[in-house]
């Protein structure tokens, strides 16, 4: 089925599925595997949010992750979307969210506040050289792009620089006219360079600019707008009202941000599916209520971290069924039994629940294996170590914390608790050498060590520590075994 049948009932004409790819990038191989699965779902684009996986050159090289894609890569990636009917836009950080420029010792000189690197400092001329020739760079691999993302959400610090309180000291200077100028000097690059190709922002640092200053800026003639919010109680009527602020503005088009994963948690591995289901249906309200024929689209965003500094949340395999529901919901209205049945189709799951992580069936699409395997650890790993740790009787009774810095314990204790340690590990260790094993085939080295390290390894350790606590104490010389 083509997209543009698909669209139906959607007030939603483009609808960008997010990849965050600051952590844990999908290898080329899967994303040749989920864009079918997106397309069908009723994705007909990506928003690309490059961060550190974009190969920069020349000076900028220093950019680069250590398993940053080459530029063949980025050719096959939007080969492959253009194959699926994906239309790409780029995403490139150009004021706030920094962190992977500005923690280079050869770049902190361009930090708004000198100890931090979330946000550039607008007034360095170098600061505006530097992400023109990021945009430059990543536009090279993205000729044709009808749209560039250039970020500039959650400028956090600006106006605390030295450079800033100077200039903010000067009449009629204020913050929002500094965060303006500067989007503005951004987005006039991009046009000066690329005249067919709009520049998106998200909105959050324009919300509270009074409409007047607005106008007067000139930016409503140079970008559109992303409105973004993630909640499941979005207010609905306060986002009408900020689309009617924006239209009056003089903002032709303008964009909303919902999120299928990465919103709930800043460590949250499994992805609660009726928390983004109510976020898109309020999406869909809002569609009905703002203004008409302004909405260019929706972008689904997938958070992965939630700065370059965090921790990872959930993956994308984790996150597939989230979207699922979220996409097919925004493409036929809102989720009724006729689309639960369509997504379970799409899926191969037998039976989908979206208000627990307690879904019928494996699941046959894409990486299926890596949820039904994370869901597994995430919901009993540690709390079956726990068990045993914390409520086993043989345990708490005669191996507790004071037992086990004495290395003291019953010889007979010993055959009630290690039986039971090693076959817990045992089981723990064959499941993790799978779920290793499934993520290697979607990710790169670093991103599978960093989630064991942050999910699994923790409790693993705990199972190891007692069992070597307890051969030692089991050979204690016999005159130290002695009544606590």
């Amino acid at each position: 089925m083509k997209n543009s049948e698909m669209s139906g009932s959607s007030p939603f004409k483009m609808r960008l599925v997010h990849l965050d790819l600051k952590g844990a990038p999908p290898k080329v191989s899967y994303l040749s595997e989920v864009f079918p699965l997106f397309h069908a779902l009723g994705a007909n684009g990506l928003l690309l949010e490059y961060e550190d996986m974009f190969p920069y050159e020349g000076r900028l090289r220093l950019l680069r992750a250590k398993h940053a894609y080459s530029p063949p890569e980025i050719k096959e990636i939007l080969h492959l979307a253009t194959l699926n009917k994906l239309e790409v836009i780029p995403l490139v950080q150009t004021f706030g969210h920094m962190e992977f420029v500005l923690k280079h010792e050869a770049l902190t000189h361009l930090r708004e506040v000198a100890l931090f690197p979330n946000t550039l400092n607008p007034h360095e001329a170098e600061a505006l050289a530097l992400v023109g020739a990021m945009v430059s760079q990543v536009m090279e691999l993205h000729p044709g792009a009808r749209w560039f993302h250039v970020g500039c959400d959650e400028v956090y610090y600006l106006g605390e620089g030295e450079a800033s309180k100077r200039w903010l000291q000067q009449e009629c200077n204020t913050k929002a006219r500094l965060c303006l100028s500067h989007i503005k000097a951004v987005a006039c690059h991009v046009l000066a360079r690329h005249p067919a190709t709009r520049p998106l922002v998200w909105d959050d640092m324009l919300r509270a600019i009074p409409e007047d200053q607005l106008s007067a800026s000139g930016l409503p003639q140079l970008v559109e707008p992303v409105l973004w919010d993630y909640g499941a109680d979005l207010d609905v009527h306060g986002k009408a009202l900020l689309m009617e602020k924006y239209r009056k503005c003089g903002f032709l088009r303008l964009w909303a941000a919902s999120a299928f994963k990465g919103a709930t948690g800043v460590s949250q591995a499994l992805t609660p599916i009726e928390h983004h289901l109510r976020n898109n249906v309020q999406w869909l309200q809002v569609a009905a209520r703002g203004p008409a024929d302004m909405l260019q689209g929706i972008v689904l965003t997938g958070w992965q971290r939630y700065d370059h500094f965090s921790v990872l949340c959930e993956l994308l395999p984790v996150g597939i069924p989230s979207l699922a529901v979220c996409l097919q919901s925004l493409l036929h209205g809102g989720f009724t039994e006729d689309v639960k049945a369509k997504v379970e189709n799409f899926l191969g799951i037998s039976n989908l629940e979206v208000t627990d992580f307690t879904s019928e069936g494996p699941g046959s699409f894409p990486g299926s294996d890596i949820l039904a395997l994370v869901t597994h650890v995430s919901l009993h790993l540690r709390s079956s170590v726990d068990t045993l740790l914390e409520r086993d009787r043989y345990v708490s009774g005669w191996f507790s914390p004071y037992h086990r810095r004495r290395k003291l314990i019953h010889p007979v204790m010993v055959q009630h608790i290690q039986p039971q340690a090693l076959s817990l590990l045992a089981r723990w260790s064959a499941m993790v050498r799978e779920l290793e094993a499934a993520l290697h085939r979607v990710f790169y080295p670093d991103a599978v060590e960093e989630w064991l390290e942050e999910n699994v390894q923790p409790s693993l350790r705990r199972l190891q520590a007692l069992l070597q606590d307890l051969r030692e104490a089991a050979t204690a010389r016999p005159h130290m075994a002695q009544d606590p």
